[in-house]
């Protein structure tokens, strides 16, 4: 008698439990279900972008009722592609792909939330050059600098430029796609290498080289990485625009407030494979280089500068009319 007691309480737990957790996952579903649903094509996964994972991780989008799904998309020119299929509502990379989309058919992908505002990546190469390194250095030398016409190529072209070199006289590597450049420096192809965080350091320690430089120190201020959207989709979302960017600006308002180490705790989940003393270094390498605005709002001047950047580096030939190509709408 005494253990059909014990089997029938066991039973009605175990039934009981099944019915909360039922109803939880249910409730968990329904809510999901409530929340409007957005989509970011992401060009590349970083600690360079550290207000955009806070925002995630500590839940200013869910605040605002927005369940954000991020799909790594390598390569800006990639996601503004997936922006116009309609595979991403809002794409995330250098602002450059909105202007050759709309250099080559008129369509608009409109910026609507800038996040950083310097170039992200480091210089890596032989650590014997580390005390004394300068950007003469390049000369005569091959660098893996990422795929003809993208950001990162271009704004390392800028930078021979601000120190007074003549790129010409550099052997400048773009048969490398941007994910791929961290395989083809270990596999030997090139001298020095321009990577993001946390490639740069993950080489350092793997003893493949050392970072020597920060190109954002030497590129100035430009809109290097923004949220943007094709005009229609804004048109018909402003509402969830506008909550969007309030999510942004609490992200950005949290590392600007906070400490590296503080920051780093926040993110560390979307870095699972990163320590929390290695992680912390590298958000304190991209707050010590003010990589970050203090709000989405996206500066006109400085996108000017960027326009003028890719014109220097030839991939267009004219201006265009910034105003046709952002919106601050949404923005404090």
């Amino acid at each position: 008698m005494k253990k059909l007691i014990i089997s029938v309480v066991t039973l009605v737990i175990i039934i009981t439990l099944s019915i909360v957790v039922g109803i939880y996952v249910k409730n968990k579903e329904d809510n999901a279900d409530k929340m409007d649903k957005v989509t970011v094509s992401e060009v590349t996964h970083s600690v360079f972008y550290a207000p955009w994972y806070v925002a995630i991780e500590d839940g200013y989008f869910k605040d605002e009722n927005i369940n954000v799904e991020v799909i790594l998309t390598p390569g800006a020119d990639k996601v503004a592609t997936s922006v116009i299929s309609g595979d991403a509502n809002i794409g995330f990379s250098g602002p450059e792909a909105t202007i050759y989309v709309y250099n080559n058919s008129k369509q608009k992908l409109l910026t609507f939330a800038s996040l950083t505002k310097r170039d992200g990546q480091f210089l890596v190469g032989d650590c014997k050059l580390k005390d004394n390194f300068t950007m003469d250095k390049l000369i005569g030398k091959t660098v893996l600098a990422g795929r003809s016409a993208g950001m990162p190529l271009m704004m390392f072209e800028y930078a021979l430029k601000e120190s007074n070199i003549d790129k010409s006289k550099v052997n400048i590597d773009t048969s490398v796609e941007f994910a791929g450049l961290t395989g083809a420096f270990i596999g030997g192809q090139g001298d020095f290498v321009n990577l993001f965080e946390p490639n740069a350091t993950a080489l350092e320690k793997e003893g493949y080289g050392c970072v020597l430089a920060s190109l954002g120190n030497l590129t100035g201020t430009v809109p290097y990485t923004a949220f943007y959207a094709k005009e229609e989709y804004i048109k018909d979302n402003k509402d969830l625009i506008k909550r969007f960017n309030e999510s942004l600006n609490k992200g950005l308002k949290f590392v600007k407030d906070n400490d590296s180490e503080t920051i780093a705790k926040k993110i560390i989940n979307q870095f699972p494979d990163t320590s929390l003393d290695d992680l912390t270094k590298l958000v304190d390498r991209y707050k010590s280089a003010d990589s970050w605005y203090d709000t989405t709002y996206v500066n006109t001047s400085d996108y000017y500068r960027l326009i003028d950047i890719m014109i220097y580096g030839k991939t267009i030939d004219k201006k265009v009319k910034v105003e046709d190509l952002i919106t601050n709408e949404f923005n404090k």
